[in-house]
């Protein structure tokens, strides 16, 4: 059998940016002029029932275009960076195999990386192991945690703070299962190619401004449109808490805080919208340090045909 490697590496496409930037309206638009299959790289997006606070496209968008890993877990599963390598990887074999090109779509930066990149071969999530140290967080406090972190990995408690409470239980989830610390797994991976021709896009508004005020519009356009009843029907379940990803995510975890009578209407809505900024700031300086990345302007009048040169350069 022929490998990727006997021959030209088949193409794809990452389409990135931060939040608010429109990527998904122009994977959308691009998928009209190649023969492009979309993958979502989101890690709240995954979640059924997480429709209107994570901006997932519309029912008819998704008909017109549908995209992959959508709606494939309960927002009480975890998922990890490695399952979603695993899953992407199959999809893109069968994409191409199908003589057709993915292209991947979103603002999970990490998932692009370890995509990228490959990853030491972890253990997945463990949702055991995940809950009993999150029982312990409920119960002593994330501090407490990273205090054993810093006592079985200090390499890795010194880039973990406290307040980083995902990554945080990923390691000491990891140490757990395997009595190997994260940072060794991280010394010992090797490199592992992705087996694809790889063309960069990021997307976003040049002035930082500008998408500030698209992050502020959305969020409140969500609150009009039934975010704040969806989290409600999330939160009466009783089965899921703060400590869980699906609800740490940026939006769901201010209204989770309200619901909780935390937080006022007003603060909530306040928080919702400075963590979105923070979230997209945090995937800006991902892409800042991104390799060979073609940058296009969220505002730009020929935002599709800028897009489509690009391609046109590469995908022949």
């Amino acid at each position: 059998m022929t490998t990727f490697e006997e021959k030209r590496l088949p193409p794809a496409v990452f389409l990135m940016g931060p939040t608010a930037s429109g990527k998904t309206d122009l994977a959308v638009a691009l998928s009209k002029s190649y023969p492009f299959e979309i993958i979502s790289v989101d890690s709240a997006l995954i979640y059924k029932g997480m429709d209107i606070g994570t901006a997932k496209p519309e029912p008819d968008v998704l008909a017109d275009a549908p995209h992959h890993l959508i709606d494939i877990l309960d927002p009480s599963e975890a998922y990890s960076a490695a399952d979603f390598r695993r899953d992407a990887i199959a999809l893109m074999t069968d994409i191409t195999k199908r003589g057709r090109i993915p292209l991947l779509v979103g603002g999970t930066m990490m998932y692009f990386k370890v995509l990228r990149d490959g990853m030491a071969s972890m253990p997945s999530a463990d949702d055991r192991v995940r809950q009993a140290l999150l029982n312990t967080a409920e119960e002593k406090g994330w501090a407490f945690l990273h205090q054993q972190l810093v006592e079985v990995d200090p390499k890795a408690a010194q880039r973990i703070k406290p307040t980083d409470t995902q990554r945080l239980q990923r390691a000491l989830e990891v140490y757990q299962l395997t009595g190997k610390p994260l940072s060794q797994w991280h010394q010992e991976q090797d490199e592992q190619k992705l087996p694809w021709d790889i063309t960069s896009l990021a997307l976003a508004p040049e002035d930082r401004a500008v998408l500030h005020e698209r992050i502020a519009l959305r969020f409140r356009l969500m609150l009009e449109n039934g975010f704040l009843d969806e989290a409600k029907a999330l939160y009466a379940r009783g089965d899921l808490s703060v400590n869980m990803p699906a609800v740490r995510s940026v939006g769901y975890r201010q209204v989770w805080s309200y619901l909780d009578g935390e937080l006022s209407y007003e603060e909530m809505v306040e928080r919702g919208i400075i963590a979105t900024r923070q979230l997209a700031k945090r995937q800006l300086t991902w892409l800042r340090g991104w390799p060979d990345v073609h940058w296009l302007d969220t505002l730009s009048p020929n935002l599709e045909s800028d897009a489509l040169k690009v391609l046109g350069n590469v995908l022949i």
